[in-house]
Formats: structure tokens, sequence, C-alpha cells
């Protein structure tokens, strides 16, 4: 009679759960398979069983984030206004950072590179936006090149995202440089005709 399998998918969700929230809290240099087995009531084999190492097992932290984000960003509807669907993913990208704080911070903290302006993957998180910018470049609402916008759109993005969580900014500010700041990022790749057509829009308010 063979031994009971104890590596199973509860080991394996413990063992992400705990290396995301170190890697979300300390240096990666100083995550050790002990302290992440430990954490998960694991053992080190477990970790090297069910992902191959300790770089397995960051790897599989940082595809759960991927797949979290591209989810959520897939799932944001199109509509007839590329702009809106812009505004939109931005809500969308804020909203998982805020709902995915360790994840996030695995992501885009340094632990793992993220590049925006690299080759896009079926489930990269940047497709959804790229997307939503051909269609306004096409409308000739924007004008650029799609990955410079994107790359713009991130940036900006990254950082309301990055100071809201780490307690700089209190829940109003957050609120109104979000609004502010991402509509800004917007207009600024606006082609003239757009601009001046929304410019007088909010003038006649």
């Amino acid at each position: 009679m063979g031994r009971p399998r104890t590596n199973d998918e509860a080991v394996k969700e413990r063992l992400v759960e705990c290396a995301t929230e170190m890697l979300a809290t300390r240096p990666r240099e100083s995550l050790t398979l002990r302290a992440v087995a430990a954490a998960a009531e694991a053992s080190t084999t477990a970790v090297y069983s069910l992902f191959g190492g300790k770089d397995g097992l960051i790897g599989a932290v940082r595809d759960r984030a991927v797949a979290g984000l591209f989810q959520d960003l897939s799932a944001t509807k199109t509509s007839a206004d590329p702009l809106a669907d812009l505004y939109a993913l931005a809500v969308a990208y804020r909203r998982w950072g805020r709902g995915h704080s360790h994840l996030y911070t695995v992501l885009f903290g340094g632990v793992q590179s993220f590049d925006p302006s690299g080759e896009v993957g079926a489930s990269d998180p940047i497709r959804p936006l790229l997307a939503a910018i051909d269609r306004a470049l096409a409308a000739s609402i924007l004008v650029g090149e799609a990955t410079s916008i994107a790359l713009s759109i991130w940036a900006t993005l990254h950082g309301l995202v990055t100071l809201e969580l780490a307690g700089a900014l209190d829940a109003a500010t957050a609120e109104a440089a979000f609004r502010s700041t991402i509509h800004a990022t917007l207009r600024g790749w606006m082609t003239p005709s757009v601009f001046r057509s929304l410019r007088q829009a909010a003038l006649a308010h």
C-alpha cells in the first residue's frame, strides 16, 4: 500500500499565499524555503516537489498576479467610446491593485520585472489597454505610437496606485488625484481637434 500523498493542492495554495506575503514585505534575497515552508506548515521537500525549488515558487506567485490582473482588465466592458474604455481600464487596474495589494507589490515592486513595452503575450495584462488604444488611434481620438501611449498610462497608474497602497494619500486625495491625473494623461495624447471639442464642451457647462 502506497504512502498517502501529502503535497496536495491545499499545500500548494498555502505555499503560494505565504510566499506572496513574504515577497511583498521583504527583499527577495531574504526569502528562504525554510521560512516559507514553516509559515505554510509544510516541508521544504514540498516546495521542490510542487514547484521545483525557490525560483519556481516565485514564478508561481508572479503567474498568479499576472493572471488575476489580466482577468479583471479583460472583464472590463467595451463601449463605443474608446476614451471611456481607457478610463474604465484604469479604474479596473486601481481596483485590482487595492484589492490584491500583496500580489500587486510582488508584480510591480521589483521582485519580478514587468515590461509593458516588451512582447505582448495572449494573457498579458497590457493587452486590453493596447486594444483600447488601438481603437482610439483608429478613430483619430488619440495620436502617437500605441506602445508609448500604453507606457505613459501605465506609468501614471502605477505611480498613483503605489502611492495609495503606501498610505501616502488619504482616501479623498487619492480619489481626486486618480480622476484628474488619468484624464490629464489621456488629454495629453488626444488629437488637437478632439482636445478642442472636449474643452469647448467643458466650458459650456
